[in-house]
């Protein structure tokens, strides 16, 4: 009965990732707004520049605050044992890879932001915080194989493979109001289910205090936002769905749900990454074909609804697309 009423008083850290968020997130926009760091709404008819920049900085903030809360808890509150280093390992990754989409934020996807040699070496960088612990477990099940062994394969290049693959890609699938945030929360809640179900109750929490800083953000990152995440969010988020995968030894369900971002990756193969996911938004709030062909989820979905598409109906139908896998997933438990 007492761990029972521990683990429910320990998701105070995710009402603290909440609060933060939405405390301060206003106050951020309110400074965008004043600086001039604001970026056009794409899926606008006129484009209108109008949105604040970066949002995913108070994200961030709001997550590890929200955990290190946790971390105090069950330190001080409970006396209880807590997975320290894997935790500080987590957040240290997820920092080097926000401080990267930083960087890139403010150079500007207009521009190019950071050269894509540049990015690939700062997300290996941001990998290193778990290849040191040696995090995870080295056996892996494999399609048509089994298990295998992969011994120091693994932490030395499975690893930062994931890292990389899962933390960059996650940003390919966004640039519509909502998209990002409500991608993550949808993933990042079925990521902490699995980590309860399967014994990892504190990486649990830790996931929940992202999804508790994403609603917070969502409240004004949907249509018409008022704010958006940048990089910043979207890597982090990414380098965290990984980080719980290999600490969670669940990496199988995590590839089966993230199908969805390896099809939108061939879409961009498809189009040499040079073609845009927005659609060409119509005086009368509705969005129409960009291309002629399809080059992303997005288009897919815009194609789909026809007419009638409009921002808010393509994300509902990427978030539809994202639900049917991770159930796919929740038959795989």
């Amino acid at each position: 009965m007492i761990t029972f009423i521990m683990e429910y008083v320990l998701l105070i850290s995710v009402l603290v990732s909440f609060l933060l968020t939405v405390s301060f997130l206003p106050m951020w926009i309110r400074t965008c707004r004043k600086i001039g760091l604001v970026w056009e709404d794409m899926n606008k008819f006129g484009h209108p520049k109008n949105v604040a920049a970066s949002g995913g900085i108070v994200v961030i903030m709001a997550f590890v605050l929200g955990v290190l809360s946790y971390v105090a808890l069950k330190t001080f509150l409970f006396g209880g044992q807590v997975m320290t280093l894997e935790i500080f390992a987590l957040l240290s990754m997820i920092l080097i890879f926000g401080l990267a989409a930083l960087v890139d934020d403010m150079l500007g996807w207009k521009r190019g932001g950071l050269p894509m040699r540049i990015r690939l070496l700062l997300a290996f960088a941001a990998s290193v915080p778990l290849v040191v612990i040696n995090a995870g477990t080295h056996s892996m099940s494999v399609p048509f194989i089994g298990s295998v062994n992969f011994g120091i394969l693994y932490p030395l290049v499975l690893i930062p493979l994931a890292v990389v693959g899962v933390g960059t890609t996650y940003n390919f699938l966004a640039g519509f109001n909502g998209l990002e945030a409500g991608q993550g929360i949808l993933i990042l809640s079925f990521l902490s289910f699995v980590s309860y179900i399967t014994g990892s109750a504190w990486l649990a929490v830790v996931g929940l205090c992202m999804v508790g800083a994403l609603v917070g953000f969502w409240i004004y990152n949907k249509v018409p936002a008022k704010v958006f995440p940048g990089d910043i969010m979207t890597y982090s988020i990414g380098a965290l769905i990984a980080g719980m995968a290999i600490l969670g030894n669940f990496e199988k369900v995590v590839l089966v749900i993230f199908i969805p971002y390896i099809l939108e990756v061939i879409f961009k193969v498809r189009g040499r990454f040079k073609k845009y996911s927005f659609g060409v938004p119509l005086k009368d709030g509705t969005l129409k074909m960009p291309y002629d062909k399809i080059y992303g989820l997005e288009h897919l979905a815009i194609k789909v609804l026809g007419k009638g598409a409009t921002e808010r109906k393509v994300v509902y139908l990427v978030h539809a697309f994202q639900i049917l896998f991770i159930l796919i997933g929740f038959l795989m438990l």
